[in-house]
């Protein structure tokens, strides 16, 4: 008998409709899920909880709890990130300790632990801590294909995971690589030195997920993955009823009711049309160019968003090509959260702007630093001098270099004047400054849901955008509403910090001298200076988050700053002048 993992709350909705999937279309379904007999439900963690606070208005807590109390008989599960927990850095080990205290109190049962790196260092932290506060700890191998990532090097790991104290193994294949014979050879292979069950979670992305399952099964796999139809295949979990339905009357029949699969997957397939528009097509089909470039199911979907903001959709397939020799460049890391955004921004960063590693974001310095961890093979020396220059790498658990930080995080709360009520809110703002403190003063407001036109049913009025029409304009559209057409039409608005912007004559503003402007769309998280401060080359005067990761932007003059046309929190687009120096 293998048992399943329902994916379709968690890492499903993340790898098709980045991670947009509301709570209240989750929580009709739950009574159904807890008595199907799945071997655990994956509800939180992993990109949940910063979509929660970033687009949704929702406090990723109050999800826990709120699907914990209809979840009676089955386990729950969440994605760890190691010493990065389900932020995008490594924190100290006290904020770890907390967070895994916290997952627990409200509901987690099993708590899947892995790294980036497959450094186990990085592992050791939330390990303990989940034995600690009576969570099973789930030891996880980031699976990836590369001269240096071999059967002995993964087995080796798993019985150095097993040795930390960890109840299973899982096999975390985020980008679908793995082939029928390399799952029937990995799983063979560990199941002779290992012996804690076995769980191998794949995504479709490459089309073989399925195939590989059934081969698990013949080597042995105790634990599969997968996802309710509406939500699977392309680059999420393979689809959960097939599945169930070939392995009935076979030695690995996992005894679930079909009947009760396809009546929770019809509640499912109604809840998708809602985020229709959130559907990527590349996210929606699989593709085998994977096994070269090797982006995982969630972050494809995010590549495609971010290249759309950047209005740079025209460059996907160059970067997808830049995506392998980054990787190669950075020695071959598993491309994994936050791996994979560190290599897949960079790559988007050397195409959009020209330049490979003319610009670098504060995260690729740090993993040229050794912060992130041991990298699977040494970077190369050119890149490293390119990045951070004379500065050596630690050698040391980057978790070591930090200091506690908890304190200071309760003592900035209360400085700040922001209204954290709970020892949960506390942790959100540790792992997410800048947004959590919106998310608790009130000030957050859920992304709306774009429109779509919708099937034509009875029951399903039209709320939609037309089809291009003969229209007297291109910036002229008709909307659909309940069959009833309305004519708009879109006029540019100028922005505070626009780069160019129309007069009342259609002539256009040139850049001012001296301006520093944004190079892509992003958040301004910090402005460094203030007007009327004296400046030189290559100072940080802005921060902006893009992408998921922040970028210096420089002065590439000495000067004065004469005005600045942001502030932070300030959303900016690709052109847009920050500020003047002159």
């Amino acid at each position: 008998m293998v048992k399943i993992v329902d994916t379709t709350l968690r890492d499903a909705h993340q790898s098709l409709i980045a991670t947009r999937m509301r709570t209240e279309d989750m929580l009709p379904a739950l009574e159904k899920l807890d008595s199907a007999g799945f071997h655990a439900l994956e509800v939180w963690g992993g990109a949940t909880f910063d979509s929660c606070l970033r687009f949704l208005a929702e406090d990723p807590w109050r999800r826990l709890r709120e699907i914990r109390s209809q979840i009676k008989k089955t386990k729950l599960q969440m994605l760890l990130r190691g010493q990065n927990l389900v932020g995008y850095r490594h924190y100290a080990d006290d904020v770890v300790d907390e967070f895994v205290r916290l997952s627990v109190k409200n509901g987690i049962d099993i708590i899947r632990i892995f790294d980036a790196l497959n450094d186990p260092r990085n592992m050791a932290s939330s390990i303990k801590a989940a034995k600690k506060y009576g969570a099973e700890a789930q030891g996880t191998i980031s699976y990836t294909t590369s001269p240096v990532h071999t059967v002995a090097a993964f087995v080796a790991l798993a019985e150095e995971l097993a040795a930390m104290g960890c109840d299973s193994i899982c096999i975390k294949d985020m980008a679908g690589l793995i082939t029928p014979d390399a799952a029937r050879e990995l799983i063979s292979s560990l199941k002779k030195s290992v012996k804690l069950p076995l769980d191998l979670h794949t995504h479709m992305t490459s089309g073989m997920g399925s195939l590989s399952y059934y081969a698990a099964c013949q080597a042995g796999v105790d634990i599969v993955d997968c996802a309710f139809s509406p939500f699977a295949d392309g680059t999420s979990q393979p689809p959960m009823e097939p599945f169930v339905a070939a392995l009935r009357g076979t030695p690995y029949d996992t005894k679930l009711d079909l009947e009760k699969l396809l009546d929770i997957g019809f509640y499912f397939l109604n809840v998708k049309k809602k985020y229709e528009t959130l559907c990527s097509p590349v996210a929606e089909k699989s593709d085998v160019s994977v096994l070269i470039h090797q982006i995982p199911g969630g972050m494809i979907s995010n590549l495609y968003s971010q290249l759309k903001e950047q209005h740079a959709l025209d460059k996907y397939s160059e970067v997808l090509k830049e995506v392998p020799r980054v990787r190669e460049d950075m020695g071959w890391p598993p491309l994994v959260t936050p791996t994979s955004q560190i290599v897949g921004t960079q790559a988007v960063l050397n195409v959009i702007l020209g330049g490979r590693y003319e610009k670098v974001t504060e995260e690729v310095k740090n993993y040229c630093l050794g912060l992130y961890g041991r990298t699977p093979s040494p970077i190369k020396k050119e890149i490293l001098e390119k990045v951070i220059g004379k500065q050596k790498p630690v050698e040391a658990r980057p978790a070591d270099l930090l200091k506690t930080e908890l304190e200071n995080i309760r003592r900035d709360i209360k400085e700040q004047g922001i209204p954290a009520k709970s020892d949960e809110d506390v942790i959100s703002y540790a792992l997410y400054p800048q947004i959590a403190a919106k998310f608790l003063k009130g000030e957050a407001k859920p992304e709306p849901l774009g429109v779509c036109e919708a099937p034509r049913t009875p029951s399903s009025p039209q709320i939609g955008i037309a089809p291009p029409v003969v229209s007297p304009s291109p910036d002229e559209f008709i909307v659909l509403v309940d069959d009833e057409e309305f004519r708009i039409k879109i006029k540019p608005v100028a922005s505070v910090g626009a780069s160019v912007s129309a007069d009342t004559a259609g002539k256009k503003e040139e850049i001012p001298s001296g301006a520093v402007v944004s190079p892509m769309q992003g958040m301004v998280v910090s402005v460094k200076v203030k007007v009327g401060a004296p400046v030189k080359k290559g100072d940080t005067v802005i921060v902006l988050e893009a992408m998921k990761m922040q970028t210096q932007i420089h002065s590439d003059h000495d000067g004065v700053v004469r005005q600045i046309y942001t502030f932070e929190t300030e959303i900016v687009d690709a052109g847009d002048v920050l500020m003047v120096i002159g």
